[in-house]
C-alpha cells in the first residue's frame, strides 16, 4: 500500500465537488434539476468535441448537465448496488416529504419512499429522467 503524506493530499479550494452528468435529453434534465428541484442556472457552454454543458448550482456544488452530440448507451440499472461506479448522489434538504411528493407528482419514479434510515436521519431516493439516482436526506 502507498503511504500518502499530508503534503501530497489534495489541498481543496472549494468545500464541495462539481458533478458531471451526461444526459440523453437536456430539456427533460433541465426540467428536473432546474425547474423541479430549483437548482440555480449558471449558464450553457459548448463542449470541445461536440455537445453542450448546462451548469446549475446546488448549494456550492456545481451540477454539469452534459448533452452528447450522439446517442449514448444508458448506465447500468439495478439500484445502488446494481453495478460498480458512481451510482447516486445525496442532497441534504429540510423538506424531504414535500420534495419527494413533488418529484412523484411530476411523473418521476420514487425508488425509496421517505423513511427513517437511522434515528434522526430520514431519506428518500428518486430517479432523474435518465434513471440516475438522487437521494434526499433530512436530519431531524
Amino acid at each position: 500500500m502507498v503511504s500518502i503524506s499530508f503534503m501530497t493530499a489534495a489541498q481543496l479550494t472549494k468545500d464541495s465537488i462539481d458533478l458531471g452528468i451526461v444526459v440523453s435529453d437536456i430539456q427533460k434534465s433541465l426540467a428536473f434539476y432546474r425547474d423541479l428541484l430549483g437548482f440555480e442556472f449558471k449558464g450553457e457552454m459548448q463542449m470541445p468535441g461536440g455537445g453542450t454543458m448546462n451548469r446549475l448550482l446546488c448549494g456550492t456544488t456545481l451540477i454539469k448537465l452534459v448533452s452528447a452530440p450522439t446517442t449514448l448507451a444508458s448506465a447500468a440499472g439495478g439500484g445502488i448496488t446494481g453495478a460498480c461506479g458512481y451510482r447516486y448522489f445525496t442532497i441534504s434538504v429540510s423538506n424531504l416529504v414535500e420534495i419527494t411528493e413533488a418529484v412523484a407528482a411530476a411523473g418521476y419514479k420514487v425508488t425509496v419512499s421517505p423513511r427513517e434510515l437511522r434515528p434522526g436521519i430520514s431519506i428518500s431516493i428518486v430517479e432523474d429522467p435518465d434513471a440516475n439516482l438522487v437521494e434526499f436526506l433530512q436530519l431531524a
